[in-house]
């Protein structure tokens, strides 16, 4: 499926929009279940679909290992220049 990365703004109600691409991408249209999870100052939002909760909640606590918030910004970078 390959990796999208995408930067939002929250409003003044909390909301936020999941971009048109990442909503495409996934599938995900009115009505569609999502998970929000946080962990410290992660916050992943997740496609629900018939999978068990602990799987669902597996690859956030695995990718929250991997990615440091101070390396988000360059790699939105790389992947919008990859798809120039």
């Amino acid at each position: 499926m390959g990796t999208m990365i995408e930067m939002g703004k929250i409003s003044s109600r909390g909301q936020v929009a999941i971009p048109t691409g990442i909503r495409n991408h996934l599938g995900l249209n009115e009505g569609s279940k999502v998970l929000f999870f946080t962990d410290d100052n992660s916050l992943v939002i997740k496609k629900i679909t018939e999978q068990t909760f602990a799987d669902i909640t597996k690859p956030p606590r695995e990718a929250k290992k991997k990615i440091k918030e101070k390396d988000v910004p360059g790699m939105i970078h790389r992947l919008r220049n990859s798809k120039r």
